[in-house]
């Protein structure tokens, strides 16, 4: 790889082509957030709570194959002689999980069909194909082919929206409308991956047998904090259930399409901007690059600890507390949605910074997130059952201001 080749990768991409890319991805979150609307209408509470309780689950597979990506990312731009190599290691990294997901999924549908396990497992298998998809695209992305990015994914926006409407017509339970989204899926996932450059294909060869230790704990690291992140989210859902609340699964899965909508779309962009802030945060770019960090956290930090006092006074007031648990709470609700994309986006730059300065840190934002998963669980089981989607949302704005905290602190200290 030549040193002006490795300039090209490592440029901010051009206004147009991120317009281009975000259009794409745009277009794809609009259909699933129409799609969530529209099937209410089509099965009712019930039926539409299984299929949100089942995506809500399964959401945090998307992220799996997703590391594989953020590491490649990060790494590829940094080497010259070994970059097929490793970009054979990601795309085998980032498969080996969805299949066996599709296998399970596979058993289930052949044994059950019309089971809780066999509609679960078709949710997992779209949410992790999806996640897939997004690491064939980074890859395209960095050999400069960013026009598949948004083709694959506006492909997909038709699929959802054409499954959609046959579904709203003639009423196919969750189960089929699932099934029919992730086979169209599928269809522009084997496409996608067929136009990677064939070194990426065949494997990685000796070099990547070498390479693969290495790799994979950076992958490991890089992709455990968002897993566990929307693994939070996962939890709540879990909640939900458990508590006889399934139904209000559908409230909380509509506002979480709001929060994720904008958050994915930043996620997308640090990831356009990932190579170009690798680059940058080598070396002695590292120390403000952490510097800047610090700052973002504390003032998440600042402002989980302003809505901690507020909530623990609304809760020790009776009739504030009756009305933060009272059903169709929408107020509350969109006020949480706010407070907890504004939280998420800030403290999701912030790591951003810290992962992509070295290898050492990766395991400060691993370990975060495990605190907050951890935090949201407890908070979620003490929440939930009495406030419904209120409790979930302020569950994990609790859990963001702790994980910023630790993050912050353990950064200063490293």
């Amino acid at each position: 790889m030549t040193s002006s080749s490795v300039t090209a990768a490592v440029a901010p991409p051009r206004p147009a082509v991120v317009l281009r890319l975000l259009a794409g991805r745009g277009v794809f979150r609009l259909s699933v957030q129409l799609m969530g609307l529209v099937l209410i209408t089509a099965w009712g509470a019930r039926d539409y709570g299984r299929f949100a309780n089942a995506l809500g689950l399964m959401t945090w597979l998307n992220f799996v194959p997703g590391a594989a990506e953020k590491s490649a990312l990060k790494t590829l731009p940094r080497l010259r002689l070994t970059r097929d190599a490793v970009a054979a290691l990601a795309v085998r990294i980032a498969a080996a999980p969805v299949l066996a997901v599709l296998a399970a999924m596979v058993v289930a549908l052949v044994v059950a069909p019309k089971s809780d396990a066999a509609l679960y497992l078709t949710a997992a298998g779209w949410s992790i194909a999806g996640g897939l998809l997004m690491t064939v695209s980074g890859l395209h992305r960095l050999r400069g082919k960013s026009t598949l990015d948004a083709l694959a994914f506006t492909a997909g926006s038709v699929v959802v929206g054409v499954v959609t409407c046959v579904t709203w017509a003639v009423r196919w339970p969750p189960e089929t409308h699932l099934a029919l989204l992730l086979g169209g899926l599928l269809v522009i996932l084997g496409t996608s991956a067929a136009l990677l450059p064939r070194p990426w294909l065949r494997g990685g060869g000796v070099a990547g047998h070498r390479l693969l230790p290495a790799y994979g704990r950076s992958t490991v690291l890089l992709g455990l904090t968002e897993v566990l992140d929307v693994l939070s989210t996962s939890v709540v859902f879990g909640v939900l259930a458990l508590s006889g609340r399934t139904t209000d699964s559908g409230p909380f899965y509509l506002a979480l399409l709001v929060s994720s909508a904008f958050c994915s779309l930043l996620f997308y962009q640090l990831k356009l901007h990932q190579p170009t802030a690798s680059w940058r945060l080598r070396g002695t770019g590292a120390a403000a690059g952490r510097a800047r960090a610090g700052g973002l956290l504390k003032l998440v930090e600042r402002a989980g600890i302003a809505f901690a006092v507020l909530l623990a006074a609304g809760l020790a007031a009776p009739a504030t507390r009756a009305w933060l648990g009272a059903e169709d709470n929408y107020v509350v609700l969109a006020a949480l949605v706010l407070l907890e994309t504004a939280l998420y986006a800030t403290g999701l730059y912030a790591s951003f910074l810290v992962e992509n300065t070295n290898s050492k840190v990766l395991t400060l934002t691993s370990g975060t997130a495990v605190v907050s998963l951890a935090v949201t669980a407890v908070a979620a089981a003490v929440l939930v059952p009495a406030l419904g989607p209120v409790g979930g949302f302020a569950a994990l704005v609790l859990a963001l201001a702790v994980k910023a905290a630790v993050l912050r602190r353990l950064v200063r200290r490293h």
